[in-house]
């Protein structure tokens, strides 16, 4: 065997381990002259598993997957212990779409060498393009963990893996007191802050992240995610388009682009990208449970309802997907649906997550059945679940409540009158989850002159930006409250599609920003969505929300809520008369024209007829009663809560007075 046979650049090289490492150092490279190097190995050591290996990482590098998986096949199956080799086939699995076997390779090269970050990086990669986040979430941390060999990052890492997050913390902060720019602590604080929901803290972190490493891929996917669990849609598809100019066909990227687009309204290319997705990585439970949301919110119901039992039949643990079907309140689930989930329920390795979202499936399924007190006990067993999750503070919120009584005074609103933006583009539904906000947006919206949007969070993070809001916003003077309100605009701009002069934001929480919306958009209009306090309360308790509503899980929690939510509106009434306008969902059900005809009227809008075909509209609706507002306006869901009402005796003491001064609907004029 001689140099030149070996070697083709020049260098001496007198040995075949000599010429494989200068293979291993061509590979991530040059993977075309590794591979030629390793080939020239092979001609003189025929079978040598090292060339092999460096073969068969070259061709996956340069495309011809098939052929390295069929060497790596062969190496795995001869050296069964070699974690290199099966960290290889599991990555070439991933590229050929070989979702299970992919993440089967992957777990056995980091058993077999559980300090290895690329194996590490791997899983996490394969986790993330099935959608598993939780268990990609896993994987970078311990990439994370095994990257450095630094004893500080690496002490910082495992308390982030195991969960002593403000050990990890301290220990991160200590670090990047001493070493300013070291990106790896950098890019695990803001995974600390995620985890916490400290997002804008975690955006700013990678943020300088990227700043000080543009091509750290990791960080910007990371970057993008944050912005995303932020709403800040157009934001992310910008770093998620510099992720695809990297990696065009990466699904996990593809993934979370599809996920944004939905929450621009760009339902179509939405629904486009995961079904690009799925026709290369068809066997990914969790991106056709995405695909069916897109779908649902599209108003393809039937499409929806298929892609969720595609989940289910790849997954069907898959709690989540039970869920999507009971949350359509139009699906009914038969008899082996039951076993099914119940089946699932008796499993001991089921996540919470999953085990949750089962019980609140149950509890619709059996509710449907009038089986009453078991779907009771289902509903109750989920709402457990997910209020352990949450660590939902009632005292907390109350204190809140009192503290804007106390700041918007009707003082502070005539100091700032005529200050802020003077358009008078939004019409804000605000109220308790469950109330009817939807049926008001979608009777609005089938106005000409009204666009619908969705639940933006432009208000809440304008909000949350303001320094201690809400004491200090009397300092706020006239150019802060128009800018501000300006911004509101502008961040809402790019959901609006149609042209339409007026759109409506309702986001039911902005019932909190009742002042702020009067100082910095005193022009809006403002409509509170109200329903009978047992109708809303055990409507929402039996609702499990995508994020948010944390007060929502359990009875007396919510009576509180709704009494605090009364208290402040009877205030805005009282230090702002007439400014906002009150639907009662009953009445709406009872006199639905004349209740059109008041709240077009405090719109300063015309009679149109299309208002009460509103269900004619097949615009895109994102909340839980998506399905409902396409059908017209029925009375079966008014008193739905009273079949359950021998359990509602702590609601009932919760919400206090607020259940008895509730009103009685107006009667119809005839």
């Amino acid at each position: 065997m001689s140099p030149e046979v070996l070697h083709q650049t020049g260098d001496p090289v007198g040995s075949v381990a000599v010429a494989l490492a200068h293979a291993a150092r061509l590979l991530p490279v040059r993977p075309d002259a590794a591979a030629a190097q390793a080939s020239e190995i092979l001609k003189v050591v025929p079978g040598h598993p090292p060339a092999r290996l460096i073969l068969a990482a070259a061709r996956r590098r340069t495309g011809d997957v098939q052929r390295a998986r069929e060497v790596l096949d062969e190496l795995c199956l001869s050296h069964p212990s070699w974690a290199q080799a099966h960290l290889e086939r599991g990555l070439a699995l991933g590229v050929l779409g070989d979702s299970d076997r992919a993440l089967e390779a992957l777990r056995r090269a980091v058993a077999l060498e559980p300090d290895s970050p690329e194996a590490w990086r791997g899983l996490g990669d394969q986790a993330q393009a099935a959608g598993d986040v939780e268990g990609a979430d896993r994987a970078y941390l311990e990439h994370i963990r095994c990257s450095t060999a630094d004893p500080e990052l690496m002490g910082a890492a495992a308390a982030l893996c195991e969960g002593r997050l403000a050990e990890a913390e301290q220990g991160l902060r200590e670090r990047l007191k001493a070493h300013p720019t070291d990106v790896a602590a950098i890019r695990m604080l803001a995974e600390l802050g995620t985890r916490l929901g400290r997002y804008a803290e975690a955006e700013n972190l990678l943020a300088r992240c990227l700043e000080l490493s543009p091509s750290f891929l990791g960080a910007r996917h990371n970057y993008a995610v944050v912005l995303y669990r932020q709403n800040k849609a157009p934001e992310a598809l910008r770093e998620i388009a510099e992720l695809l100019r990297v990696e065009p066909q990466n699904p996990g990227f593809r993934s979370l682009q599809a996920a944004a687009l939905t929450l621009v309204g760009e339902y179509d290319r939405s629904i486009e990208t995961y079904e690009q997705v799925l026709a290369a990585h068809p066997d990914q439970a969790k991106v056709w449970l995405s695909y069916g949301h897109a779908l649902k919110t599209a108003g393809r119901q039937a499409d929806s309802i298929a892609a969720y039992r595609r989940a289910l039949a790849l997954a069907p643990s898959l709690g989540e997907a039970y869920w999507s079907l009971a949350n359509l309140k139009t699906v009914r689930f038969d008899a082996g649906d039951l076993v099914a989930m119940r089946s699932q329920l008796a499993r001991d390795d089921l996540s919470d997550d999953e085990r949750l979202h089962l019980h609140y499936a149950l509890g619709k399924a059996q509710e449907d059945a009038g089986e009453h007190a078991s779907a009771f006990a289902d509903y109750a067993a989920g709402a457990a679940l997910r209020r352990a999750q949450v660590g939902y503070d009632a005292d907390a919120t109350h204190a809140q409540m009192q503290r804007l009584q106390q700041v918007f005074t009707r003082e502070l609103f005539a100091a700032k009158a005529g200050q802020g933006a003077g358009a008078a583009d939004p019409i804000f539904v605000v109220g308790l989850p469950r109330s009817g906000s939807t049926l008001i947006e979608q009777i609005l919206s089938s106005h000409s002159a009204v666009e619908g949007t969705m639940e933006l969070p432009e208000l809440v993070a304008i909000a949350k930006g303001l320094d201690s809001y809400p004491e200090r916003v009397d300092e706020l003077d006239g150019d802060r409250l128009r800018a501000l309100g300006e911004t509101y605009l502008e961040r809402t701009r790019v959901q609006r599609k149609t042209g339409r002069p007026l759109f409506i934001d309702k986001m039911p929480n902005n019932f909190v920003h009742v002042g702020l919306i009067q100082l910095i958009l005193p022009n809006a209009r403002i409509i509170d969505a109200r329903r009978h306090p047992l109708g809303a309360c055990f409507s929402a308790f039996k609702q499990h929300f995508a994020r948010g509503q944390h007060f929502s899980y359990d009875l007396t929690d919510l009576g509180r809520y709704y009494r605090d939510y009364v208290e402040l509106m009877d205030h805005f009434e009282e230090v702002l008369p007439g400014r906002v306008h009150r639907i009662h969902y009953e009445t709406m059900v009872e006199d639905t024209e004349g209740e059109v005809r008041r709240l077009l009227d405090h719109c300063g809008l015309p009679f149109e007829p299309a208002c009460l075909r509103f269900y004619e509209n097949d615009r895109a609706v994102r909340t839980a009663s998506s399905e409902q507002v396409r059908l017209p306006i029925y009375r079966h869901g008014l008193d739905q809560w009273r079949n359950f009402e021998p359990w509602l005796e702590p609601l009932k003491a919760a919400l206090g007075p607020a259940l008895a001064s509730y009103p009685a609907p107006r009667a119809a004029v005839t």
